[in-house]
């Protein structure tokens, strides 16, 4: 009886994961944090932004008996996410959200939709679940249970503390229920981890960390020039490459965030203004023109991000490097949510950090010691030539073991390395030699001799070492520092506000120790030592999408969204819209089956897109997909295509690519030409660089270009067959096409 109760409720989240969410698979920890809250029980997540954190207590919310509270910081997150629910449901009353925003009325009308059982999720901010009326009004209704999102405000130790978030435990004790709590953040050290838990009184906790990468974000980190002008003619400049597309720009002063808007609006750019200084009803103008698409930057300071629900920004940038590391890993969170595109671009100073602790002087000692351990992070990963993934990952106590991530500025541009095992043998020996009492400044000054008064005091400066590494640079040994950490030899000890402490793998490497290399730090001192690199991050080449259909898509999308004033990724999100013009569904059935897109949405706003694809199809001699004929025991014609384009867009090896669906290379071929013949382009570049040679890959295009044919069999015998293979024009023909032939 158990099993088959078991089976059916399998059954079940399976049904309602197409039926509501559009989706037919689930993401990570995304099924089993689900059927641990089923089942009763309390639980932790950690998932990056993007991760698909909320649909861990939507679906629950929906299958379960009862009233989900959620419990949110800022109103308008709230507002943008019961609309997105309420679309994928079909059904206005199955999610409210009950804060000040609301009349009397207003909240009425919320309170009898759930007196009356329709709803099945309320959001409502700690402030509003504070007030007595409302806590009595919740012991009248059966819950189910109480999500926490950005649940990281919990902690002090957090990057973005909130004291009513403190008092939450006691809130829902208040209403009297024995329920199951959820607790989800996207940023959470280890410390920010364990202050969460224990505050929520939730030690027996299921907790489920994802993985911090974000494998489709670019970062780099330039120094940023002492003359504004130049700053902003480069930003100027990167949003001009990346025109039409969504961005954010951070800065950490109000006054510098308007001038910035201001500027970009000069500039033929649609930006505006975005911080606390602002009043709501401005904001709340300024987000919605955001996700409605009116705009295209906004210009923020911190306050701004928390509530924003758009999952195609495709750029982020830092005008001013962030406080800490946490902030920078939230903020570039924005970008790419819906696993696109996202250029994560951050402009560095140090003058800039040492402007900020200055400001710090009317800070408890505590304060002071806490805010300068976070800056130090940030400004160890500005100046690390490290892989950025790398050091992100390593600081939130995860392990990367790529050499490069193929991603970031440091691994695209990387420095020169050197080999350093008997330098990180130095530091170890020094924090042994210190008590492992020091943190890395102190470590470094002893190595290069500087005798500091903390390093006089305790009489370090006639150690064996002190002076060591004079004759190297302090650059150089603040990599080697770093190095140690990412190595696992060392650690940061957050409780004692970033002491250099000794980890078991170090003397396991003292004993036996192995060639290193660390790469040197940037030299933001010297700028002229930064390669003369444009600031163009990769983009997203070789996705497949039909440029054309994407463009006619997003239109009717955008006027949809107007017509029923909500944002257009609540309609279809950009992901959706892709997978369009990858499969041409021109029927509501076909319709339903593409990403994202749930029975609901399929039949309220399906027809207007079938039609006008029916329309691009016929007017472009498009053969849709389900007609293509490809030789495989495995899959349908459509499944090959999809799964063609995904694999090249990740750069997967030709061989691989074809043993997955059963082919040889020349079916394999044929179906990649069938591919661009519909108008899809194709980035095969990197395969076609490993296997034909330069010389040969020129004189291919430029027969193709003389001859103005795509004939393969006319270019080989231009050629001559004896030094060209088929294969090689046929690769060459695919690069051509999709190069030149759209």
């Amino acid at each position: 009886m158990e099993e088959a109760k078991q089976d059916f409720l399998q059954e079940k989240i399976y049904s309602e994961l197409r039926r509501i969410f559009g989706f037919t698979q689930f993401k990570g920890y995304q099924k089993e944090v689900i059927e641990d809250l089923l089942s009763g029980k309390n639980v932790m997540v950690i998932m990056p932004t993007g991760g698909g954190k909320s649909l861990c207590y939507q679906l629950p919310a929906m299958l379960m008996e009862g009233l989900a509270i959620v419990i949110s910081p800022l109103i308008a997150l709230m507002k943008n996410q019961v609309d997105a629910i309420r679309q994928m449901q079909g059904e206005k009353s199955v999610a409210h959200f009950l804060n000040s925003s609301l009349g009397k009325h207003e909240s009425t009308k919320v309170k009898n939709d759930v007196l009356s059982g329709k709803t099945k999720m309320l959001y409502i901010a700690p402030e509003s679940l504070m007030k007595p009326e409302n806590t009595e009004f919740l012991k009248q209704v059966k819950l189910s249970f109480v999500a926490i999102d950005e649940a990281h405000c919990i902690s002090e130790w957090g990057h973005d503390f909130r004291p009513e978030y403190r008092r939450i435990r006691e809130m829902v004790n208040n209403i009297g229920q024995d329920i199951p709590i959820i607790a989800l953040t996207a940023t959470a050290t280890e410390k920010v981890r364990n202050d969460i838990l224990k505050n929520l009184n939730i030690e027996d906790a299921q907790l489920y960390i994802a993985s911090f990468n974000r494998p489709n974000l670019y970062y780099e980190v330039r120094p940023k020039p002492d003359d504004e002008k130049l700053l902003i003619k480069e930003i100027i400049r990167f949003i001009k490459n990346n025109e039409h597309k969504s961005g954010i720009i951070y800065c950490l002063a109000r006054k510098k965030v308007e001038e910035v808007a201001q500027i970009l609006n000069l500039n033929g750019i649609k930006a505006m203004p975005y911080h606390a200084g602002l009043d709501a009803k401005q904001r709340a103008v300024t987000q919605d023109k955001f996700l409605m698409e009116d705009i295209d930057v906004i210009c923020a300071t911190i306050a701004f991000g928390m509530g924003i629900d758009k999952p195609d920004v495709r750029y982020v940038i830092h005008y001013d490097m962030p406080k800490s590391l946490e902030g920078y890993y939230q903020e570039t969170g924005r970008a790419g949510r819906d696993g696109g595109e996202g250029k994560c671009i951050a402009f560095y100073a140090e003058k800039d950090m040492n402007k900020l602790e200055r400001f710090l002087v009317n800070k408890t000692l505590t304060e002071r010691e806490v805010a300068i351990q976070l800056m130090e992070s940030a400004t160890s990963y500005a100046e690390s030539s490290v892989c950025r993934r790398t050091t992100l990952l390593t600081y939130f106590g995860e392990e990367y073991k790529e050499v490069s991530c193929g991603n970031c500025d440091n691994c695209l541009h990387p420095k020169k390395r050197v080999e350093a095992s008997e330098d990180i043998l130095a530091v170890l020996e020094v924090v042994e030699q210190t008590k492992q009492m020091f943190k890395a400044e102190s470590i470094v000054n002893i190595l290069i001799g500087n005798a500091s008064a903390d390093i006089k005091t305790c009489r370090y400066h006639k150690l064996d070492l002190f002076g060591y590494g004079k004759d190297k640079s302090k650059l150089h040994w603040k990599a080697v520092v770093r190095q140690c950490i990412i190595e696992g030899f060392i650690k940061k000890d957050i409780e004692s506000f970033g002491l250099l402490k000794l980890l078991p793998k170090a003397e396991t490497y003292r004993e036996h120790p192995y060639e290193i290399l660390v790469p040197e730090d940037h030299d933001f001192e010297n700028p002229d030592s930064f390669d003369d690199v444009e600031m163009v991050a990769p983009g997203s080449a070789g996705s497949g999408a039909d440029d054309t259909l994407f463009a006619i898509l997003k239109d009717i999308r955008k006027s949809i969204a107007n017509k029923e004033k909500l944002a257009p990724n609540i309609i279809f999100e950009e992901r959706s819209l892709v997978d369009m013009t990858i499969q041409y569904p021109t029927s509501l059935e076909k319709m339903s089956k593409i990403i994202g897109v749930g029975e609901a949405k399929a039949k309220r706003y399906g027809q207007q897109f079938c039609d006008a694809i029916k329309q691009y199809v016929e007017d472009n001699d498009i053969i849709p997909p389900e007609q293509l004929i490809v030789k495989s025991n495995q899959s349908s014609a459509t499944g090959i295509k999809t799964y063609i384009i995904k694999s090249i867009d990740k750069k997967i090896d030709f061989a691989d690519i074809a043993k997955g669906k059963n082919m040889d290379m020349e079916e394999l071929l044929d179906s990649i030409e069938r591919i661009i013949s519909f108008g899809n382009k194709l980035d095969i570049s990197y395969y076609v660089n490993q296997v034909v040679e330069e010389d040969h890959r020129e004189e291919i295009l430029e027969c193709f270009k003389e001859l103005e044919t795509d004939d393969v069999a006319t270019v080989l015998e231009e050629l001559g067959e004896d030094e060209y293979t088929e294969e090689e024009v046929r690769l060459m023909r695919i690069v051509f096409i999709s190069k030149y032939g759209q």
